[in-house]
């Protein structure tokens, strides 16, 4: 009776968990918000989100609304100051690549550019692994990686679902051949000839040259009239089907996480590929124009695709290599048997006839696309300029506009261009007929496709950074982590990029980047190094998650179909961890330091600042 009790008040108090939760993380550091140190008020906000955030007891864009009403309450800032933090350049940039992005997937042109790249890779199961990861991998840099992933699961289930019923239909037709040959006469010296031309002796009951026995339906069988030794040939039939049967297991685990691994890899490619590379340069736009009004920090979508696309590629890479040799076993492009081959190739003309035809709307966006793809390249090229130049300039020489710029005109324009020629042309056909018109995008549509979510998370995070700074939190954390300065700088990065990407395994991405971001940069400035060899290297690493399916949406996604289980991610996902930090040490450690000039402090950060700034 106790028992059931205890049980029943368990069960309830569970039900009110977050309730719990959220009260314990507003008064259990309430200590810190009493004092008059503008520090401890900001650090207790900060541990309030940074607990929503890790429990998610409130959902995470809710939490990162709190500083609209925390910090103005403590004193830390205005509800003025924190407010502006919300919509900001870098914000804008997002919003216009997310409206871009539903462009595409509401034409259809993401499925249709995946298609083709699977279809020219081939049906070989190595060259199909890396067939499913790189048009994952290239749309992750352009739309969400939730939508690239998605789209890719019905491709891995067909796939899946051909080769299982190729092969129970090859099991089925031998046994009905070997129904049909014990009604006929005997032989005296009966023989099976196999699809490979290796002879079977049924009276041996065992394969010759030791290969694998495999009885298509269509071969050529003479009489027999062994029964027990044919019984033993379709014994070994069923051990072939299942060898077969866990292979296929493993080849689905491989190519489900390759798909996973392909959207984390090109999320980090580009500077609207994932959250945290966002919030990378909207933080450290505010650091630089904090110590000088105007400046910013030199990030721009072609420098940052300079560094990011090249180790993306190393990623993608490394990962392909990795599954290969955990799941197929193998880095050679095997031949694989005629079936099989067949069921792949079935699955992905069936996956081709759903699209059909190019369509008028898949035209227009994918031409918007390259344009947008051009406007962002060549706005500000380092050392040559770009078409931002061709206007207005500010008082320091820099350009009026931004990539936010260019983000904005090309998600304008889809809303004016039209998905189909006869929409517009219509009225040439008949008098009769009313003149139509659809465009690509409306209102409705994009509101409810975008993540505003995530834009509210953007902007809390800059609410948050602002605050740091401002009150001098990020400065006072900073300067403790100097005790670490007795190392080499490179090691010290090697450590916090490990110690990252373990903790945004269980929590989520933009929130780890946002809190880490102004804590970066003083702790750079403490030590005398560019604020911004830090902050990239601890950004990216927000993105290498592999390990767990709460980690990232397309580990989620690809979890959910049951295909995986927790130690199969946890065991390929940790060396991939592992792996992709080194890869990341050494690009910041090689090729980034002259694209962000990562060996030279900013001139705005004087000798005197970073001297002082942990005195």
């Amino acid at each position: 009776m106790i028992r059931e009790k205890v049980a029943w008040f368990l069960r309830n108090l569970w039900a009110v968990k977050n309730i719990i939760i959220v009260f314990i993380a507003f008064i259990a550091p309430i200590n810190l918000a009493i004092g008059d140190s503008k520090e401890t008020k900001c650090a207790y906000g900060l541990i309030v989100m940074a607990t929503l955030w890790l429990t998610e007891a409130l959902p995470i864009p809710v939490t990162a609304l709190l500083p609209t009403v925390i910090f103005p309450l403590l004193g830390v800032s205005t509800a003025r100051t924190i407010c502006s933090k919300y919509i900001n350049d870098t914000t804008v940039l997002f919003l216009g690549g997310l409206v871009v992005a539903v462009a595409v997937e509401e034409v259809g042109l993401h499925t249709r550019i995946a298609m083709g790249i699977i279809s020219v890779l081939g049906s070989n199961p190595n060259m199909l692994m890396l067939g499913l990861m790189l048009p994952t991998w290239f749309l992750s840099m352009w739309i969400s990686n939730t939508a690239a992933t998605s789209m890719m699961i019905p491709i891995i289930q067909a796939v899946m679902t051909q080769i299982k019923e190729a092969n129970k239909i090859r099991l089925e037709g031998a046994k009905e051949r070997k129904l049909l040959l014990e009604d006929v006469s005997e032989s005296e010296n009966p023989t099976i000839q196999t699809r490979d031309s290796i002879s079977v002796n049924p009276s041996e009951g065992k394969i010759k040259n030791g290969a694998m026995l495999t009885v298509p339906t269509d071969t050529q069988i003479s009489p027999a009239n062994d029964s027990a030794a044919w019984n033993s040939i379709l014994s070994m039939l069923e051990d072939e089907k299942s060898t077969e049967n866990s292979e296929l297991r493993l080849f689905g685990k491989g190519l489900a996480l390759g798909v996973a691994y392909g959207a984390n890899a090109g999320g980090i490619a580009t500077l609207t590929g994932t959250p945290p590379n966002l919030i990378l340069q909207g933080q450290a736009n505010e650091i630089f124009d904090k110590r000088s009004p105007g400046s910013d920090s030199g990030i721009t979508f072609a420098n940052w695709m300079g560094f990011a696309f090249p180790l993306s590629i190393v990623i993608l890479l490394l990962s392909w290599i990795w599954l290969q040799l955990f799941f197929l076993r193998s880095l050679c492009i095997r031949k694989t048997d005629a079936v099989r081959t067949a069921a792949i190739q079935s699955a992905i003309r069936h996956e081709r006839k759903k699209i059909g035809r190019v369509t008028f709307g898949e035209i227009v966006v994918l031409i918007c696309f390259i344009c947008l793809a051009m406007l962002w390249i060549f706005r500000d090229i380092p050392g040559l300029g770009g078409w931002a130049y061709l206007f207005h300039l500010d008082k320091d020489g820099k350009p009026f506009a931004r990539d936010s710029t260019a983000a904005m005109l090309i998600a304008i324009v889809l809303f004016v261009l039209p998905k189909s020629v006869p929409n517009i042309f219509c009225f040439i056909k008949s008098n009769d007929e009313k003149p139509s018109y659809s465009p690509i995008l409306t209102w409705d549509k994009v509101v409810h496709k975008l993540p505003w979510g995530v834009i509210v998370l953007l902007g809390g995070g800059f609410a948050l950074a602002n605050a740091s700074s401002s009150s001098g939190l990020s400065k006072m954390v900073g300067c403790s982590l100097r005790v670490f300065s007795h190392m080499d700088i490179w090691v010290m990065n090697l450590i916090i990029c490990l110690i990252v990407a373990g903790a945004t395994e269980i929590t989520s991405n933009s929130a780890t980047a946002t809190l880490l971001m102004p804590i970066m940069a003083e702790l750079a400035l403490s030590l005398g190094k560019n604020p911004l060899y830090l902050m990239i290297s601890s950004a990216v690493a927000c993105s290498f998650a592999f390990m767990l399916p709460v980690a990232t949406p397309p580990n989620a996604i690809v979890f959910s179909t049951g295909i995986l289980r927790i130690p199969d991610m946890a065991s390929a996902g940790i060396m991939m961890n592992v792996v992709a930090i080194l890869a990341l040490t050494l690009a910041v450690n090689t090729w980034a330091i002259p694209i962000f000039s990562l060996d030279v402090i900013p001139s705005i950060f004087n000798n005197t600042d970073v001297n002082s700034t942990c005195l």
